[in-house]
């Protein structure tokens, strides 16, 4: 499968948001991760096959570092966009 560049919409939610912000300034480091009241706030742009591999890996590598983390998530590409909540597909939309 090519590999395609998704524009990610994010926002993270996490009890450790010292021990997070690491793990998203390194997965993220061409994008902005801007801290909020419960979290993080994730603007980037990232390349993969899927939006929900990509989804799969980014949640992934976050529950590594703590468990409890949420992620609620936007993939766009072309002129599509893709919604998550956690692994969970919430579907689609075309892009404004």
């Amino acid at each position: 499968m090519a590999k395609k560049t998704y524009e990610l919409t994010a926002n993270v939610s996490t009890d450790s948001p010292q021990a997070i912000k690491r793990v998203l300034e390194e997965l993220f480091e061409g994008g902005t991760v801007t801290a909020t009241e419960e979290g993080f706030q994730i603007k980037a742009k990232v390349v993969g096959e899927s939006a929900r591999g990509l989804n799969r890996t980014v949640l992934s590598a976050l529950r590594k570092v703590e468990k409890k983390t949420r992620l609620r998530a936007e993939w766009a590409f072309g002129k599509k966009v893709e919604r998550f909540f956690d692994y969970v597909p919430k579907g689609s939309r075309k892009k404004a």
